[in-house]
């Protein structure tokens, strides 16, 4: 059994980064790299902490790890800020897209491995991470407390699959990569449903603006805290 769970899930420590942040890779019927930081109460043994998973966008994806410290959470990490979270930031590969099932692994593998409050997980992502925001929570909503995709979409006949999940969608109407609508869409059918999320639009927001504003304007790791599964 040892031998099983070895193979199939395997943590290698390859480098410490700057402000607590480690790269590591897990391989889970695939291999995706990510960095980690640990808030500064975190404790093996004593109380748990929250987790938080960030996924970037399209421009951060490939195989160097430094390129995903280039927005969101693991930017504020990386230039001396500290977020009451474990923040789990992945790489997606160059050419690919987010996939729901690997994502799920890595977050298993964290939370075997770190003392997680698994009733306080929150989920977030920019652009191409909007959008793996929207599909990771739709495909394991009970995995997450809370959920904030900025500048995405999804698929609006799965969304009652996270109706239940307190949600903040953040979108520029002058987004010109990915369009505005796509948000809305998600929203209105999260609202048919009976949801209530919060939506902030930016009216003359474009792409990065959305973003900017989510993570470091909005009070978006306070209203993260606030909920709880």
């Amino acid at each position: 059994m040892k031998r099983l769970l070895i193979f199939f899930i395997l943590a290698i420590l390859i480098v410490p980064v700057m402000a607590q942040q480690k790269e590591k890779k897990t391989k889970i019927s695939g291999e995706i790299s990510y960095l980690i930081s640990t808030p500064k109460d975190y404790s093996e043994s004593g109380k748990s902490s929250p987790l938080l998973l960030f996924l970037h966008g399209a421009g951060e994806r490939g195989s160097d790890l430094t390129m995903v410290k280039a927005w969101g959470p693991p930017k504020i990490i990386a230039n001396g800020g500290e977020l009451p979270f474990i923040v789990v930031s992945p790489q997606c590969p160059k050419g690919e897209f987010w996939n729901s099932f690997l994502l799920k692994g890595l977050l298993d593998e964290v939370i075997e491995q770190y003392n997680v409050d698994k009733s306080r997980i929150y989920l977030t992502g920019l652009s191409m991470g909007g959008y793996g925001s929207f599909d990771l929570a739709m495909a394991y909503p009970d995995y997450f407390a809370a959920v904030a995709p900025v500048c995405g979409g999804g698929n609006t006949a799965m969304a009652f699959r996270m109706k239940d999940i307190p949600t903040w969608v953040f979108h520029g109407k002058l987004d010109k990569a990915v369009p505005y609508e796509r948000s809305v869409e998600m929203v209105n059918a999260l609202k048919e449903l009976g949801a209530n999320p919060l939506f902030t639009t930016l009216d003359e927001g474009g792409h990065a603006d959305a973003w900017v504003h989510a993570y470091n304007e909005a009070g978006l790791w306070e209203w993260f805290l606030k909920h709880k599964k």
